[in-house]
């Protein structure tokens, strides 16, 4: 057998059956496009499932793809086994109702046999149990002795999710030698030790499952196959797991030189070498695809992947961020695949820095947490931290399980892990409950999947604002109407449009539809994966049919609005790339007629100069009346003129380029402009954070901006007019009126201080003594938290020795504070216990430093009872 490389096998897999008529598609991004049912794409068929559902047209019935997943329900299990990873790379090839079985399995023998040269004596097969033609084929077709093909039941060998398509699979074996198994004399294909490795599943889609639970033969079945590129390297290259896979042993010698370990030399590093390996891919093909660490969803998978890398790579001795570095030889190591990862090198690294050192800050804020926890058992003299306080820790502070497991040690106590793991098994079934509580179903219907899907709306929306059309469907109260009158809520399906269908980030048009009898108002468009445009309104007059002929009428004002916020998106970009880095990408966007919403990558707040200077540099850009061309071209083409892509997003071969001469150059399916001037211009209302390493700008254009200046004339007029001066003068109207303010706050402070200091012999003569120690309590009802703290330390200094305890209700706020001489300290006399007393009886709360502490409360009615009960709780300190 020949022993190839990981990189080499992908690409042979995927000429050969290039060389069976098959379309090379590329990976789609782990993101998932339209699809509630999954997190993450976790399977080569699961991209697509639309192309098997009938929901879109294939671009050819016969593909190939090499698919990047991710699979993390095992996360714990990573790391502990040499079988466990979360991101893989599967194999397949497809068809879409051309070919079956008689072309299906002798491909796969062929690619094995002859392309692989996979010993013969080494191949084993299984068929479900009622296969017979699968079994005639290895048989008969392809010469398997009847003993290596292996009749397995239901659960093995029948692939089915729920309701629809589904039907029976062939797995191929690699026999690795009675030295890799388990010694028993029942060891076979389908054991559970190493002897036998499935590399290749052949699904057969044949039927269709109904809710009764019978299956109808397809009409026009299916293939669907997958075969993990990294099994497949293990058997190519004679090797026991995936960490010793070529590309993946690179990633892990790494590693070892990194942390200055040996692999194999101790099982405890080992499962931190193993778990580092298998994160940083996934985390470098997550980010390259989009995906942001957050507290949920996919960001969470993504936070929790980078975060168990890191804490692993401390118990290996690196205490300083890493994972960034070992990033580079992931892209270096698969980039000839994924051309992406090399031109988004810079990024990836970036985005994983940052939450690496954020969980360097996490780390510290739990162990605080902690200590805490440790402190508090210990004062109860128990001997286990609480379940509820390890998952707190888990859950809240993202304080890995195992290193709180560590420091309890370290102090002497256990943790109570079964506690714990019944508070993550609860939330768990919160997250499932909540999921399935949503229609998630792969094959889920609606009554738009019931019509015919041969008919598609033809979209003139990019030439035209209005369009001649006929009416294919009327839905009306969810279901199919021939007819509609004044006041039905409908959904209209036309023939022709020229209403732009909601995507990409730009809303929907509005508009009218009118007929000779009727005419709806539209509020809405969208449309179906299948490409019908559903126009969503209510019948404004008269009566609509199905086969009516009608005029489709954009609203043309809301339309260029839109325009103007669409192609100032494309100028803002080019800006923010310019004033922040090319690390800067589209993270989204809304397109609305009002306004624009604009969301990048990037990793801190913009600061008013840069927010300028992109304003600046927008609104040039439309000053300069650039020209703005659109036009269709092959990817490839697009791609050397230097046009950018979504991040995330999956083009086909042909796609559209929105070029504003040469300024900017982006792919994008929107309306726009002709021109750059018809903008009139931008401005910025602000920038905010929305998830870590996005934030968001939003702005106006046109009509919008100008609206938005006028407002601020007239609110700068009424300001002026209220402070009796012009507009330019009335800046300094206020300055003068606020130093003039300052001077007369400063004259009443002054005034109230010598009103205090006047009576702070009357007050100081009316101190107690407890147990030898001078205490003042007194009542300044016209001093605020400030002054109280400064007329505080006036009667201390004047005291020379004792305690001083104020409270006052200025403002409606109620204040205490206490203040003590150096020497009673030593007597146990402490401010911050004695205010804690006192402003407890005034519904309050506070507390400092032995010598000074304040509080606030709420019952002011109250401030003299608190006043009285601090001298038994200062008689109380006293030794």
């Amino acid at each position: 057998m020949q022993k190839l490389g990981l990189n080499e096998l992908r690409e042979r897999y995927l000429s050969f059956f290039e060389s069976k008529g098959h379309l090379r598609m590329a990976s789609a991004p782990l993101v998932p496009k339209n699809d509630p049912s999954l997190l993450l794409i976790n399977s080569g068929m699961a991209p697509l499932k639309p192309y098997f559902t009938g929901q879109e047209e294939p671009p050819r019935k016969r593909v190939t793809t090499c698919q990047k997943c991710i699979r993390t329900p095992d996360i714990e299990n990573v790391g502990k086994t040499a079988r466990h990873g979360t991101y893989f790379e599967m194999l397949g090839n497809f068809s879409f109702g051309d070919y079956f079985k008689k072309e299906a399995i002798p491909w796969a023998w062929e690619f094995c046999t002859q392309d692989l040269k996979m010993p013969v004596d080494k191949l084993w097969v299984t068929i479900y149990e009622d296969d017979d033609e699968a079994f005639e084929i290895w048989n008969k077709d392809i010469g398997l002795p009847p003993e290596r093909i292996v009749r397995m039941g239901k659960k093995d060998n029948f692939w089915e999710h729920g309701i629809g398509p589904c039907g029976p699979c062939s797995e191929i074996y690699f026999d690795r030698g009675p030295e890799k198994g388990c010694g028993s004399p029942d060891c076979k294909v389908g054991c559970e030790c190493d002897r036998y490795v499935e590399f290749w599943n052949n699904v057969f889609t044949q039927f269709n499952k109904d809710e009764q639970g019978n299956y109808t033969r397809l009409a026009h079945p299916n293939i669907d196959t997958g075969m993990g590129l990294e099994r497949l390297a293990c058997i190519s290259q004679g090797v026991d797991n995936l960490f010793e896979v070529d590309t993946v042993l690179n990633i892990l010698n790494y590693i070892c030189e990194i942390a200055g370990v040996e692999y194999k030399k101790s099982e405890k590093t080992d499962v931190s070498i193993r778990v580092i390996t298998d994160h940083i891919r996934s985390t470098t093909m997550m980010v390259c695809d989009g995906v942001l660490p957050s507290n949920e969803g996919r960001g969470y998978v993504l936070r929790r992947l980078l975060r168990r890398a890191a804490r692993h790579g401390r118990l290996l001795g690196i205490n300083k961020p890493f994972l960034y570095d070992v990033a580079m030889v992931v892209i270096n190591e698969s980039r000839e695949a994924y051309p992406e990862l090399a031109e988004k090198a810079e990024y990836i690294k970036k985005v994983i820095r940052i939450e690496e050192e954020r969980f360097e800050a996490t780390v510290d804020q739990g162990i605080v947490i902690l200590n805490e926890f440790i402190s508090e058992i210990k004062e109860k003299k128990q001997a286990v931290l609480p379940g509820e306080m390890v998952f707190k820790l888990h859950d809240t502070y993202g304080f890995p399980l195992d290193l709180t497991r560590e420091i309890a040690e370290e102090n002497g106590l256990g943790i109570d892990e079964d506690g714990f793991k019944k508070e993550m098994d609860a939330q768990k079934k919160k997250a499932r409950d909540a999921h399935n509580s949503k229609d998630t179903s792969a094959w889920a219907d609606s009554v738009f999947d019931k019509l015919d899907k041969s008919l598609k709306t033809a979209f003139t929306g990019y030439e035209t604002t209005s369009a001649d059309a006929k009416i294919l469907y009327i839905v009306k109260d969810g279901e199919i109407a021939e007819t509609a009158q004044e006041g039905d809520e409908v959904t209209v399906i036309l023939d022709k449009t020229s209403f732009y269908a909601e995507s990409g980030g730009q809303v929907g048009d509005t508009g009218t539809i009118t007929s000779g009898n009727g005419r709806v108002q539209i509020s809405d468009c969208t449309k179906t994966a299948d490409g019908k445009y559903l126009h969503t309104g209510v019948v404004e007059s008269g009566l609509i049919e199905t086969g009516n002929q009608v005029t489709a009428q954009i609203d043309l004002n809301r339309r260029m609005a839109i325009c103007r916020n669409h192609t100032t998106t494309h100028l803002l970009h080019k800006a923010l790339r310019t004033v922040l880095g090319d690390h800067v990408h589209q993270a989204g966007s809304l397109v609305e007629p009002n306004k624009l919403r604009f969301d990048f990558s990037h990793f801190s707040a913009m600061t008013a100069e840069e927010l300028k200077r992109v304003e600046d540099m927008t609104n040039r850009a439309i000053l300069e009346s650039m020209e703005v061309n659109v036009r269709e071209m092959p990817i490839e083409e697009a791609k050397k003129l230097g046009a950018m892509a979504l991040f995330g997003e999956k083009y086909g071969d042909t796609v559209r380029v929105v070029k504003v001469e040469d300024y900017s150059i982006e792919f994008c399916g929107g309306t726009h402009l002709k021109n750059t001037a018809q903008a009139g211009l931008v401005k910025i209302l602000g920038e905010s954070g929305v998830a870590a390493g996005v934030r968001r700008l939003e702005a106006l254009t046109g009509e919008a901006a100008i609206r938005y200046y006028a407002e601020k004339e007239n609110l700068l007029n009424e300001v002026s007019q209220a402070l009796k001066a012009s507009p330019q003068d009335s800046l300094k109207k206020v300055e003068a009126l606020g130093q003039e303010l300052k001077n007369a706050e400063k004259e009443i402070e002054q005034l109230r201080n010598k009103l205090v200091s006047g009576e702070a012999d009357g007050v100081i003569s009316k101190a107690v003594e407890v147990k030898g120690v001078k205490v003042i309590t007194a009542r300044f009802d016209t001093l605020d938290i400030d002054g109280l703290r400064n007329t505080g330390d006036m009667l201390k200094n004047k005291l020379e020795s004792g305690v001083v305890v104020l409270g006052s209700s200025y403002g409606e706020k109620v204040s205490f504070i206490v203040t003590a001489t150096r020497d009673v300290l030593a007597k146990g006399v402490h401010s911050g216990n004695i205010i804690k007393e006192v402003a407890k009886l005034a519904g309050g709360g506070g507390g400092g430093r032995p010598d000074m502490a304040q509080a606030g409360g709420k019952d002011a009615s109250k401030i003299n009872d608190a006043l009285k009960a601090a001298i038994p709780v200062i008689e109380a300190q006293i030794k």
